[in-house]
């Protein structure tokens, strides 16, 4: 988790209007810290998209500014514009071109000299060297994502912009590139913005989470802070021999019978002392000794990201829980 709080970009006031009245993102402001890994969630239609585009210059805002580094990076696109690198969601790049020229036109777009070993690196680091002498039309397309990120760090950017990276990438490939980008944050010190509608993947590499929900910034909290104040912990607690009905006692526990009562699934809070009724994880137990309940085994799980997720969209009153993790998982 970064301790650098340092900030590189303040998106400050930000909102998006269309003529035909649709407001994309309302009053958005929102602190990009130095070296960090931020994952921007939310669902289809949230903002995630259209404040990257402004942001990148690709799409112009109604009102408010991104100041980075001190300047503003819609006044002085052309100044900063070699700072920023963005993988867009599209797989869109020069078809009957190879891969190697390619990359290295990109790079001279920014008005870089050639520097042949920075590039090899960079494509041997994506696993796409082998691939080099390939026209674009030709590869998968997990390996044309891959060349979509060698576009946005061969002019060597010092903010990275993921937009759903991901998509359409199969399970291998897609730890093979979250390891790539949690490498160069650590030791480039590149800072990272990521849409994603895998919930695992903000899971597994953000260092903070970014919550827009119709257009609006709902919440902003250090990952494993955000896990620990809204998850919970459940335990399951496996019986030698099954149940037909809960204990009378154990009805003011927030615990229930679950498989045909072979089992009993508690939740407790993040700390694991007390439940939400002030009762104690020891008492329980003790409850099941003197019951004369015995033990098979004891499985303790902690709420995921996408629960939380899911959870705080609801309370926000937004749509149904199942729906939004159908969208979550396409």
């Amino acid at each position: 988790m970064t301790k650098n709080h340092d900030v590189v970009m303040s998106i400050e006031g930000i909102s998006k209007s269309y003529d035909n009245g649709f407001t994309a993102l309302k009053e958005v402001n929102l602190d990009i810290h130095r070296g960090e890994i931020l994952a921007l969630l939310g669902p289809n239609g949230a903002g995630k998209t259209t404040l990257i585009g402004i942001i990148t210059g690709l799409v112009n805002a109604s009102s408010g500014r991104v100041m980075m580094d001190g300047l503003d990076a819609i006044k002085h696109q052309r100044q900063l514009r070699q700072k920023i690198g963005l993988v867009p969601q599209e797989l869109l790049t020069e078809s009957f071109e190879t891969v190697l020229n390619t990359v290295k036109f990109s790079r001279g777009l920014f008005g870089l000299p050639p520097n042949p070993q920075f590039v090899e690196k960079l494509l041997k680091d994506l696993s796409l060297w082998d691939k080099r002498d390939n026209k674009i039309l030709s590869l998968s397309g997990g390996m044309k994502r891959r060349v979509l990120i060698a576009k946005a760090l061969v002019h060597e950017p010092s903010i990275l912009f993921l937009d759903e990276p991901t998509a359409g990438v199969d399970v291998e490939l897609r730890h093979d590139l979250w390891r790539m980008v949690e490498r160069l944050a650590k030791e480039e010190g590149l800072t990272v913005i990521l849409t994603t509608h895998y919930i695992e993947e903000a899971e597994d590499m953000a260092d903070r989470i970014a919550i827009i929900n119709s257009g609006e910034i709902v919440l902003v909290e250090e990952k494993d802070n955000l896990m620990q104040q809204l998850g919970k912990k459940s335990l399951r607690i496996e019986l030698l021999e099954p149940l037909e009905e809960l204990p009378k006692v154990l009805q003011n526990y927030p615990v229930v019978l679950v498989d045909d009562g072979s089992a009993l699934l508690y939740t407790y809070d993040k700390t694991g002392e007390e439940d939400e009724g002030g009762y104690s994880l020891s008492e329980l137990l003790g409850i099941l000794t003197v019951k004369g309940i015995k033990i098979r085994d004891l499985v303790s799980q902690k709420s995921s990201l996408e629960e939380i997720f899911v959870s705080l969209l609801a309370n926000l009153g937004s749509t149904t829980k199942e729906s939004h993790a159908k969208e979550l998982r396409e």
